[in-house]
This record gives C-alpha cells, structure tokens and sequence, in this order.
C-alpha cells in the first residue's frame, strides 16, 4: 500500500561533500540501530511513513522543505548499505534519473542473499512506478525511484515526481505488507500542500472504469477504432484532456491491437503492458466515460501536510560538531552491541520511551 505522498518545492544546488559524508555516517548509524532492536521489516515500515522520513531528512541535516530531501536522504542510505547490506538483510536500489532505470539489475545483483525470486521484487517496483505516472496522473513526472528491500523479499518504494509548471516536487511511498493490489486504492496517508484536479483510475469510485477498460479492450479492433475515431470529433471538458493527433490516434489503434491479441485478465495486467502509459489509459477512460458513463476519480487523494528544518541555515546551521558526536556514539554503540555490549543501545530505547512520553 502506498502510505503517503509530500509536496515540496525545487531548490537550486547541491549538498555539500562534508555534509553529505556525515549524512551517509549518520544514516547508516540510525538504520542500524533500529533494524539491530527491531529488525529490517521495522525500517522499510518507517520509510514508509512520509513524516517520519521528513523528520529524518531534517535530522541528517537537509532543508525540510526542499524536493532534494528526497533524492538526498535515498542517496545517502543507498551509499550507507553498499557494502554493508549483506550483513544486515537490508538493500536499496535505484535513485534519481537514470539511476532509477537500473533498479532491477540492482535487485538481480543481489539475487544470490534472496529468500524470493528477485523477478517479484522487480514486477513491484515496475507496478509502483507505473501506478503513479500512468494510472494516478496528477500532473507530476517521476524521476526518481528508490525501492528498499530486505533478504525476505519485503520492500518499500519511495519515489518522486515533478511538476514542471508549479516546479513542486511530490513524493510517493510504498509498503510490500499492506498491497493486496496494486490498482484498487492503494493510497493509506497522503501529504501535500496542494490539491488538483488529476485522472485517478486507483482510486475506489474509478472501479466501474477500470473493469470497463479492461472490457473494452477485449473487443475485436474494428470496434475499439470505431469508437476512438468518434472521440477525435467531441468537444472534451476541461477535466478530461486529452491530445489526439493523427499520429497519437494511429499508436493508440496499435497499442489496442496489441492488447486485444495478448487478452489481460485484469487490469493490472493492463496497466503491466508495455506500451500502455498516461496517454493510453486517459483515452480509454474517456471512452469508458463516454460508451458506459463510467467516471474516473477526480478527487486528489491528499490529506494533511507537515514541516520540519537544515543546511540552508535553517532553523540554524549544521552544528558539525554535535553532528560528529552523534555518529560517534552510534557508530560506538553498533559496534558494541554486535559483541554483546549492549549498555549503549538500552540507554538509546531508554531515551526513545522518554521522548514519547
């Protein structure tokens, strides 16, 4: 299930080495800690949690209202599991731009510590993508992808769009325990600044359409053109864009055809197709619409939004000092704990219980 979606807007620059270095130190420090107490199924469950990943962001030290949290804080817990993933079960894959394209060899490299075929692994993190660019159009390009995963075969996405009008980003999380389908309602807790009209074939009141797309795609060609050729000549209302040029209605013929001779089963399956993206699926909502007064969602599914502070000299700046000290004590405590000294580790659940108290 997916667990929550953040809007921020597009910072210039970068983050500096000597920070980013620490970053990676301290973030290795902290998702060491909690998969030692609480194992690795624990740390893909707070990726999951779009506040709390916030709240990380803004303890490594980066501006909490930045988009670069994003690609930052992935970075550098991708680069703190490198070369330590096979120790403790726990492995990140893809990224930012063409990084994120490489995620399956990612999971493939990784094969040989797998509990699963990494074949699942890679059908989740295409479906994840697909879901939020094609079947959850909101106006936000994905460019970047990074999916987490564990030996057992558990894993969480966190991935980013752009909005290049607004130039706000939006950030989507995913959890492995809490799918049941990747295309019926998969959002749990969503979090953003802005809401707008998008095209939402997940969401529960799309049901109707998505099993009369799937329907329709099933029917011999002759008839599917027939009805696309009828759409090209309707005046569309605002909420339903769509751009058919004499070359998109052709690759729309051809992507119908295509279906109509592999026959999907549901429209997962559908979504699954390669081929089959935003423009696709927003013509057959259309004519979903249209043939059967089927609606598509509307509605944003966007609830709550929050705020944090870092690097920009916000709230104050990086006291590297403190930094330092910070991942000293962890790095210490780590170490200890994995020879039985576990003093270290107590004192920090100890002061976790303080907190939340």
């Amino acid at each position: 299930m997916k667990t929550g979606i953040a809007e921020l807007p597009l910072h210039g620059g970068k983050t500096p080495k000597w920070l980013f270095s620490r970053m990676v130190r301290l973030a290795r420090g902290i998702s060491k800690a909690i998969i030692y107490n609480q194992g690795s199924e624990e740390l893909l469950l707070r990726l999951s949690d779009p506040n709390w990943f916030q709240a990380l962001g803004c303890v490594l030290g980066f501006d909490w209202h930045s988009s670069g949290i994003t690609t930052t804080v992935c970075g550098a817990i991708k680069e703190a599991f490198k070369k330590e993933g096979t120790d403790w079960g726990f492995f990140v894959g893809g990224g930012k731009g063409a990084s994120s394209r490489k995620t399956p060899d990612d999971i493939i490299e990784k094969g040989e510590f797998l509990k699963v075929e990494p074949e699942k692994l890679i059908y989740a993190s295409r479906m994840a993508a697909k879901v939020d660019s094609a079947a959850m159009q909101d106006g936000y390009q994905l460019y970047h992808h990074s999916f987490f995963f564990t030996t057992t075969g558990k894993w969480a996405v966190v991935q980013q769009g752009m909005n290049e009008i607004t130039k706000y980003a939006r950030r989507y999380h995913w959890i492995s325990d809490e799918v049941e389908e990747f295309v019926n309602e998969p959002h749990h807790a969503i979090c953003c600044d802005q809401k707008g009209n998008i095209f939402n074939l997940v969401a529960k009141e799309s049901k109707d359409a998505r099993n009369y797309i799937l329907d329709f795609t099933k029917q011999e060609p002759r008839i599917t053109h027939k009805e696309i050729d009828k759409i090209v000549h309707l005046n569309m209302p605002a909420h339903h864009p769509v751009v058919l040029t004499p070359k998109g209605i052709k690759y729309l013929k051809n992507i119908l055809t295509k279906i109509y001779e592999t026959s999907p089963n549901s429209f997962e399956e559908l979504l699954g197709k390669q081929g089959v993206g935003a423009k696709t699926l927003r013509a057959l909502g259309l004519v979903s619409d249209i043939i059967y007064n089927s609606k598509v969602s509307q509605k944003d599914p966007v609830t709550y939004s929050f705020a944090h502070g870092g690097k920009d000299g916000h709230p104050y700046p990086v006291d590297k000092k403190t930094y330092d000290t910070t991942i000293s004590y962890l790095e210490n405590a780590i170490s200890k704990a994995k020879i039985g000294y576990t003093d270290k580790m107590e004192s920090l659940k100890r002061l976790n219980k303080w907190f939340n108290r």
